[in-house]
């Protein structure tokens, strides 16, 4: 049974340009890579600002939303984040996601697809990985970086360049051996 990959859009605001890029990593992961791909839209859960009334290690959530994200956290041996960065900082739909489940996210790798304008979004991921200990997540430092990502953009299609596309093929091969690695731990 192939291991399953999450590919997060962390961005939920209109005019996002998460799906493009999210759109062609999903498609590009699920041909070059032993995953089994989903593409996961924050902006599909709705989830409010966190609002259940027991922490989430407990594990016993009242909402519906909160139930529907934890069974897809809970079904990802890894996941890739695409995100862009928000005054220097990770999306607040990101921070929320992340703190809404607890174990769920335990033994499993994660990377990132960052986009934005001349950093990439690369001060958002620095920000998000050192919440991944708490969480028992293990970052995996290979990424794929998208500075200046509208110019990639034709037509609501992000168009990868070489380098985009030779981090993606060392980032999927690193998040595959990480999961294989930790699929023990995780019981």
């Amino acid at each position: 049974m192939s291991l399953r990959l999450n590919v997060i859009v962390a961005s939920t605001r209109p005019g996002r340009v998460g799906p493009s890029v999210a759109n062609w990593f999903k498609a590009y992961a699920a041909e070059k890579s032993p995953f089994d791909v989903h593409l996961v839209d924050l902006a599909e859960f709705d989830l409010p600002v966190y609002d259940e009334p027991k922490h989430p290690r407990m594990q016993d959530y009242q909402n519906d939303h909160t139930k529907k994200w934890s069974e897809s956290v809970a079904a990802a041996d890894a996941f890739v984040f695409v995100t862009p960065e928000y005054n220097y900082h990770p999306t607040p739909a990101l921070v929320n996601a992340l703190t809404y489940v607890s174990k769920e996210w335990g033994y499993k790798p994660a990377s990132f697809v960052s986009y934005g304008g001349v950093s990439g979004g690369t001060r958002a991921v620095d920000q998000t990985r050192t919440w991944f200990p708490v969480m028992k997540m293990m970052a995996v430092p290979e990424q794929v970086m998208c500075p200046m990502v509208f110019d990639q953009i034709k037509d609501g299609v992000f168009e990868p360049n070489k380098l985009q596309v030779e981090s993606a093929d060392l980032m999927l091969s690193e998040l595959h051996r990480w999961a294989e690695a930790l699929k023990p731990l995780r019981g």
